[in-house]
């Protein structure tokens, strides 16, 4: 059977999806991970991580990627399926708009985002044109459309480094580097499941415009937050019938 895991975004710290959820802990080289919780869903073997904790806790610079990704490898996870807030870049992702993204853009600057800090033990070059698994990102492009969601089948996100939001003059610079979205979160997380060699895939939400879009007030965390958590259900539903398609296994 295989074996899943979700990250999981803002407002999707603690959602009611798991069967019998059951907290692990878990001791990684790269230090302790964010609590896991482990269960079924349409009974699949799931794991699930609340990227900044179960009380939003930690900055996107405090994320453990790293410990995160091996505790995931360590208890034998073969697919990622994450979920993030983003700032839209374009006017026809519109609030509440789903993106599978198929690119990003890495413009954080502090942050550990490599397994190979040396190489002691042999040299490790990741390829990582392709960085989404496209098996993974068709099942939810089709499970979306299936549901009738707001689903956009390509998306470039860029990760600032965060946690303050973007200037204009960088939300422009973003747009016209061929960005689609914007988030504090994927670019390390997929390169090192990429590095350990896990599949995975994410699904972003629009919660609002970025500041690129000057005919609107400057967004706030709170609004952020309450556009997510008032789509938490549509993520849910997203996520379960998608584990649900892929309930025989990733080839």
């Amino acid at each position: 059977m295989t074996i899943l895991a979700i990250i999981g975004g803002s407002g999707l710290e603690d959602p009611d999806i798991l069967e019998n959820p059951q907290k692990l802990v878990i001791k990684t080289e790269y230090g302790r991970p964010t609590e896991l919780l482990h269960g079924r869903i349409e009974g699949v073997e799931t794991y699930l991580v609340a990227r900044h904790g179960r009380q939003h806790q930690y900055s996107p610079r405090e994320v453990n990627s790293r410990g995160d990704i091996k505790a995931l490898q360590q208890v034998g996870v073969e697919a990622i399926l994450a979920t993030t807030a983003c700032g839209s870049l374009r006017a026809e992702i519109d609030r509440g708009d789903l993106v599978v993204l198929d690119q990003f853009i890495d413009f954080t600057r502090f942050r550990a985002i490599t397994y190979h800090d040396s190489f002691a033990g042999g040299l490790q070059h990741t390829a990582m044109a392709r960085p989404f698994d496209d098996k993974l990102r068709q099942a939810l492009i089709a499970t979306g459309r299936e549901l009738s969601l707001p689903i956009h089948a390509n998306g470039c996100v860029v990760t600032i480094e965060g946690p303050r939001f973007s200037t204009v003059a960088e939300s422009k610079m973003f747009r016209l580097w061929g960005a689609d979205v914007i988030n504090m979160s994927t670019a390390p997380e997929a390169i090192l499941a990429n590095e350990a060699g896990i599949p995975y895939a994410a699904v972003a939400m629009s919660t609002d415009f970025d500041c690129w879009k000057e005919d609107e007030a400057p967004v706030t965390w709170q609004e952020i937050l309450a556009v997510f958590k008032s789509n938490v259900d549509t993520i849910c539903r997203l996520l379960t019938r998608t584990i649900g398609q892929l309930r025989d296994g990733i080839q």
